[in-house]
């Protein structure tokens, strides 16, 4: 009999190869199949969960022990025969730094190789056009983080970042961000690479904030999956048959319409509009509409009938596009984060859910299930690192190409 557990691992695990010339991939499949079982794998397990061959798994292994990436944990008692040896990952053993570029604040998170964060710095996002001022104190953040930490550097993999869209993936710029003036085209992974001293890289934030949810969320067992990301802007991260979706130049996701409509700017805006808020909460800057959005979710918790008319028509517009985002890609799950979500989340829920619900599509031949992110309102930086987790540690199909 096939039990829930055994059918999990047939789901997440990608399946190695024996053909030579393929360490690399088979390594980061062995790693990712033990990462996803925090209790631990054998070796014998690990063999039938990834299709290698057992001196293949021995030999990858006995590397990743000498790495100090996996250790031994304890024993597994069969019932017939000796013990079999369990494997863990060593979370301590690397990490990862991510920056998350918002136009209300920036984010720097320190995270070991679980995604857990270690060290954490915010501030406000500067107005004006000084670029390069802003670069230097992301990186003296990022270094800040990792010498607080008391880490060797040498365990630091890498640094991730995430923008708002459009970007330009391959080149590492952003592009003309609508809540960032002045930044233009600019090449943001380069800069802060070259501040920091390490390696960089630029994805969408809520294409980050997708990764992180796979990594270390609430959607580690999906390989099919939306992420609604709700903050200064608004937009989706996809995954489809685990592979992350970002398109041409790295900025699929983006909702057109129903962004503009759902930002916490458009809400603040449409709230003063109504007199639900006073004239004392017209955002100049976008790190202003926080304070009225709160004030706004707080009138409409006390019973004000407009209030709560402005979030349910919030909820019913991210819920078509969720609904009909999620028929398309034939999703098991959504999630919704960041921190305008946060603010607004029980509201938003209790229209949304029983759209999904009720939807003739996306529930037609499987429940699709509809949570909030379990990484708080530091989701897209979280995510930012989690790119050079998912980068340096995963199982990439494309590294299997010939070139």
């Amino acid at each position: 009999m096939t039990t829930n557990t055994e059918r999990s691992e047939k789901r997440t695990i990608r399946r190695g190869t024996n053909l030579p010339r393929m360490g690399d991939f088979n390594e980061s499949v062995i790693l990712d199949a033990i990462r996803r079982h925090p209790t631990g794998l054998s070796r014998v397990e690990l063999a039938q969960a990834t299709g290698l061959s057992a001196q293949t798994v021995s030999n990858i292994t006995r590397r990743l022990l000498d790495q100090g990436v996996a250790r031994e944990s304890g024993k597994q008692n069969t019932g017939s025969g000796k013990p079999r040896t369990l494997l863990e990952i060593v979370p301590t053993s690397r990490y990862a730094v991510g920056v998350h570029l918002d136009p209300a604040v920036i984010t720097c998170v320190l995270v070991d190789l679980l995604g857990t964060v270690v060290g954490h710095h915010s501030q406000r996002t500067p107005s004006g056009a000084d670029t390069d001022g802003t670069v230097a104190d992301m990186a003296a953040s990022v270094r800040s983080l990792v010498a607080e930490s008391g880490i060797d550097e040498d365990r630091v993999l890498g640094l991730g970042i995430a923008a708002p869209g459009p970007i330009d993936a391959a080149a590492g710029w952003v592009v003309d961000p609508p809540e960032l003036p002045g930044w233009g085209r600019y090449p943001l992974r380069d800069r802060l690479s070259e501040a920091t001293g390490l390696p960089a890289l630029l994805d969408k934030d809520v294409t980050a904030s997708v990764v992180a949810e796979r990594w270390a969320g609430a959607a580690t067992e999906s390989r099919n999956l939306l992420f609604f990301y709700l903050g200064t802007g608004s937009g989706m991260g996809l995954v489809v048959e685990d592979t992350v979706l970002r398109g041409v130049s790295g900025n699929a996701g983006e909702v057109g319409g129903l962004g503009a409509a759902s930002s916490t700017r458009t809400l603040v805006d449409e709230a003063i509009a109504l007199g639900v808020l006073g004239a004392e909460y017209t955002v100049l800057d976008p790190a202003d509409a926080q304070r009225g959005l709160e004030r706004l979710a707080e009138l409409a918790a006390e019973g004000d009938v407009q209030a709560d008319g402005i979030i349910e028509r919030l909820a019913i517009r991210i819920g078509r596009g969720v609904c009909a985002a999620g028929t398309l890609l034939d999703v098991d799950t959504v999630v919704f984060g960041g921190p305008t979500w946060l603010v607004l989340s029980h509201r938003l829920l209790k229209t949304i859910e029983p759209m999904v619900a009720r939807s003739p599509f996306v529930r037609a031949t499987h429940p699709t299930t509809v949570v909030s992110t379990t990484l708080g309102e530091n989701v897209a930086a979280v995510g930012a690192a989690s790119l050079v987790l998912d980068q340096a540690l995963s199982a990439q199909p494309r590294s299997l190409l010939l070139g």
